[in-house]
Parts: C-alpha cells; sequence; structure tokens
C-alpha cells in the first residue's frame, strides 16, 4: 500500500472507489451517525438534534455549537467540522482515516461530540 506524507506523519493511500461504492459508504456514516443521535435524544443521553441535507449533516448540541459532516464526492472524501478545526477523510482498508495524520473518523468524531457535550459520546459503525 502507498502512502502520502504530510509533515513527518505518513497517512495511507485511499483505497480505490468507484462513485456507486463512495456515495454507499458516506450514506451508510451519516445513516449510523443520525441513528446513534437519534437514539441518544430518545435515550435522553444529550439534547442533540440533528439535520441532514444531501450528502451534509449537521449536529446540534444543546449549547448550539455545531459538528458538520460534509461528503465531498469529487474527492472521494468525507469532512468534518468541529470547533477544533476542519478534518478530511479518505477511504482505506474499510475505515475512513485522516488525510493528515491517519486518525480514525469516528475515533475524531466521538473525541470531538464529547469537548462540544461536555460529556463522553461515542459513535461506530
Amino acid at each position: 500500500m502507498s502512502t502520502a506524507t504530510a509533515g513527518n506523519v505518513t497517512a495511507p493511500a485511499a483505497t480505490p472507489l468507484s462513485d456507486s461504492e463512495y456515495h454507499r459508504l458516506t450514506s451508510a456514516v451519516l445513516a449510523s451517525i443520525e441513528a446513534t443521535a437519534d437514539r441518544w435524544l430518545q435515550d435522553d443521553v444529550i439534547d442533540i438534534d440533528s439535520h441532514r441535507t444531501g450528502g451534509l449533516l449537521e449536529l446540534i448540541f444543546p449549547d448550539r455549537s455545531r459538528i458538520v459532516i460534509n461528503t465531498q464526492p469529487p474527492l472521494h472524501e468525507l469532512w468534518l467540522a468541529s470547533r477544533a478545526g476542519g478534518f478530511h477523510y479518505r477511504h482505506v482498508d474499510g475505515r475512513w482515516l485522516d488525510t493528515r495524520d491517519g486518525a480514525e473518523f469516528f475515533a475524531t468524531l466521538s473525541r470531538e461530540a464529547s469537548a462540544q457535550a461536555g460529556q463522553p459520546l461515542r459513535f461506530s459503525v
């Protein structure tokens, strides 16, 4: 497997995907995040709202802060924006990994959501 280097960190190269595979995979990610947020709301874990428009999903926290997850079809990437900044992910061997440092998407989403919610929250596939 080839890699792309960013600074001193080596991020793995993306697994080639067809457009239909990319859309299927990103739709599953967004649906999983929505289902988790809906379950937390229903179970009184946190008052979190989600709003989805096409390939863009917003998570709105009780303090009105937001996390935005956005598909980037031309690049076959998944982007995440939070208070901490923006992150870009590519699909590598079945996982979405950060293009800069190789961090896993759901781990970063969980960390950022926990920070914005003020309580531990865990997203997973």
